[in-house]
């Protein structure tokens, strides 16, 4: 049997809520037990795979320290889980001493080390829940505390300082016990033989330090006790100043108050928080931990556009020097942070690409490598076919006359073309070298021309357009439309007057809460001749005109659908809508124009849909009909960034109108505004299709202090003013 590889392939697999996760290692590898300084990390031959499913496949993840990352890919291609799988320390070859933080985990981490009584944490202010979220912090805190409590030894209470410090020798001990734990489940081999031995000592040191805490006190034990005491207050001391601990509810308050917290929520306590702000203070408690990297999974989720661009500033000034991995559906969010991209590639499968620069810049890099790729792939095949072509009539010239000697030249020349046919241009940009460009042993002198590709497109295709109403007129109008909330004193929306009409387009842009959601409900109601109705003015609707609404609930609506009938798929629920009439062939044919094909709406029950996936069901709810007016309220939440593009580009050629809300600049700049995108601009001159692609530009509204401002340069005049705005806030 031949000896096992130092380099062994799935040395350490770990196995936790389903995810199996395995790495190339090496004695040499950064993950050690003696931990370099280093906080980079760098892991090869990465595989995971979730409930069975692979996911990664001998990928090469390396993150730098301080670099800020993008982390992209379609839904379902294993981000989340990755950044899971890295929180919770699952990936075999990430150093024990790099601090991983993900957004989520601080509130369950803290309460789950907490005390008890601490744990309660939901009856303490925003600022106290965000301040005590830093779990080692407060430990260390809760540690000098006791020990700067501790008695002088002339003023004696002996006992009571020998108890004190052998009860903290204990804490640390079973802390340091914890870790050594977690490192040895992660090792195998040489290196986990190391790892248990390392165990065994921990153990003995907790054994120790707790029998000494039930043993009778001796004078050598007073001040031996006054030695480790202080030694273990300037430890504890010197932790604190590294983590800058005295500003820490200065930080906090500032993050809240960047998140958009009214003073007044910062001194609520956490249990009035709604779901939306709950999640926004989650972000607080991950912003101001002292961490080496920082994984955020869709961090602008239930965040307006203030919030957002005040988190774009705070993580490229205040987090400049934090590593920094973040997912997210936002692409200009994700521009404005990212310094380099993390790419999970379909195609090839299941690796993982890196690029420096950001989503947009990669786009078009990567469509000018295929334009140069391709221009030069057909230059050589007309090079190749031309000489062909002349060794051909060399055959045969010297078939007719006999001549040996040119056969032999042109069979030279044929194998000179084999040999050569390929790449000309070296990797740096000149003249093609053998020696340096094609290392090692090749069939050819050449490397092979690649023209690089895109993952698979994703593709949204609409149903059919809505039909021509009979007679003209607006789809509805707003005339001095006020509304109060009931027990509310305050003016949700105040002498509104709003007019829309057929193929038009209008965005409603605002802060959480600002009113425009109402605005769609007052709407749909008098569609409906339902509830809510005007406080004061009126709403005229066209009586021909069909009105369909994609709430920003859907996704949530879809998975209470879906735990209360476990049975339901996607093809019964939308088979079963009242309004539905057509065969099983039509709602199939329906759902796959979404991107629901096969398996997935027969099979899959809606309460075991991804969120992506209920996005493109609720879509497919809402356009059935062919409705005259589309209303959009958030629906690029749970979105990957190829899914809202495909939704972008179908939305391009819908002749209904539409009344688009979303804090999402991209969405809101080309569905609304029609801004062209780099392949628009690139096909421009192709043909005349400028006018019926992109159409007369929409109008976007600012709605604000219960009204609506028209805004003439649309979402750019809207980011301008909200930039001013947050402009003032600190970082």
């Amino acid at each position: 049997m031949p000896k096992p590889s130092k380099l062994s392939k799935a040395a350490a697999i770990q196995r936790y809520g389903g995810i199996v996760v395995t790495s190339q290692q090496s004695r040499f590898h950064l993950d050690a037990v003696d931990a370099p300084t280093s906080k980079d990390i760098d892991v090869k031959d990465l595989s995971l795979s979730v409930g069975g499913r692979e996911l990664l496949d001998h990928a090469h993840l390396r993150i730098l320290e301080g670099v800020h990352y993008v982390l992209a890919g379609r839904n379902g291609t294993g981000k989340s889980s990755l950044l899971r799988a890295l929180a919770e320390k699952r990936v075999p070859g990430v150093p024990s001493n790099i601090r991983l933080l993900l957004l989520g985990q601080t509130r369950l981490s803290a309460h789950a080390l907490s005390d008890p009584v601490e744990a309660e944490s939901m009856a303490q202010t925003v600022l106290e829940h965000v301040i005590k979220s830093d779990h080692s912090q407060e430990q260390a805190l809760k540690a000098s505390n006791s020990m700067l409590q501790l008695p002088f030894p002339e003023k004696t209470d002996s006992k009571k300082l020998v108890q004190t410090i052998r009860s903290l020798q204990v804490q640390q001990a079973q802390q340091e016990l914890a870790e050594a734990q977690l490192v040895t489940a992660r090792r195998s081999g040489a290196r986990g033989l190391k790892a248990r031995q390392f165990l065994i000592e921990k153990e003995k040191a907790l054994d120790e330090a707790q029998r000494r805490q039930q043993s009778p006190q001796t004078a050598e034990d007073e001040q031996e006790a006054v030695k480790t005491g202080l030694d273990m207050l300037e430890t504890t001391l010197l932790a604190l100043e590294a983590m800058d601990a005295v500003s820490t509810e200065a930080r906090a308050h500032i993050v809240l108050s960047g998140l958009g917290f009214s003073e007044e929520q910062i001194n609520n306590p956490v249990e009035s928080l709604s779901g939306g702000w709950r999640t926004r203070c989650d972000l607080a408690c991950s912003l101001i931990q002292h961490t080496d990297v920082l994984l955020l999974d869709e961090p602008t989720n239930f965040l307006d556009l203030p919030a957002i661009i005040w988190l774009e500033r705070y993580i490229t000034t205040s987090l400049a020097k934090t590593t920094v991995v973040l997912v997210t559906h936002d692409r200009d969010f994700a521009d404005a942070v990212a310094q380099e991209l993390i790419l999970v590639r379909l195609a090839p499968a299941k690796t993982l690409e890196v690029f420096k620069g950001n989503l947009t810049e990669y786009e078009r890099e990567k469509r000018r490598q295929i334009r140069r790729m391709s221009k030069m792939s057909e230059a050589q095949e007309r090079k190749t076919k031309h000489m062909e072509d002349t060794i051909n009539k060399n055959v045969n010239a010297a078939k007719r006359t006999g001549d040996d000697k040119k056969l032999k030249q042109a069979a030279s020349r044929r194998k000179k073309l084999q040999e050569r046919s390929g790449l000309e241009v070296g990797q740096h940009g000149g003249r093609f070298k053998l020696n340096r460009d094609l290392v090692g042993y090749h069939l050819s002198n050449r490397a092979d021309i690649d023209i690089p590709e895109f993952d698979p497109p994703v593709t949204i295709t609409l149903p059919e357009q809505p039909s021509l109403l009979q007679h003209a007129g607006p789809l509805f109008t707003f005339e001095k439309v006020s509304y109060t909330y009931p027990k509310s004193s305050a003016w949700a929306l105040k002498d509104v007057d709003l007019v829309m009409h057929p193929s038009e387009r209008v965005g409603l842009a605002g802060l959480n809460g600002s009113g425009k959601s109402t605005l769609v409900k007052l709407l749909m109601a008098a569609k409906s001749s339902g509830d809510p109705r005007p406080t004061r003015g009126s709403i005229a609707v066209h009586s021909k005109a069909r009105f369909a609404c994609y709430s920003q609930h859907a996704v949530e609506t879809l998975e209470e659908v879906g735990r209360h009938a476990p049975e339901k798929t996607a093809l019964s629920y939308l088979m079963q809508l009242d309004e539905w009439t057509a065969d099983e062939q039509t709602a199939r044919g329906l759902l796959a124009k979404v991107g629901l094909r096969g398996n997935t709406v027969t099979d899959v029950p809606l309460a075991a849909l991804s969120g992506g996936q209920r996005v493109r069901l609720a879509l497919a709810e809402v356009v059935f009909t062919s409705p005259h007016l589309l209303v959009l309220d958030e629906v690029t939440i749970h979105l990957d960034a190829d899914t809202i593009d495909a939704l972008i580009e179908a939305l391009k050629s819908w002749e209904g109108a539409l009344l688009i809300i979303t804090h999402d600049r991209h969405f809101m700049r080309f569905v609304v505004d029609r801004e062209k995108t780099d392949k628009d601009e690139e096909t421009e001159d192709d043909s005349s299709s400028e006018e019926s692609d992109h159409g007369r530009p929409g109008t976007v509204y600012h709605v604000r202090k219960a009204g609506l401002r028209r805004l003439e340069r649309g979402m750019q005049q809207y980011e301008e003013i909200v930039s001013k705005s947050v402009s003032n806030l600190k970082v």
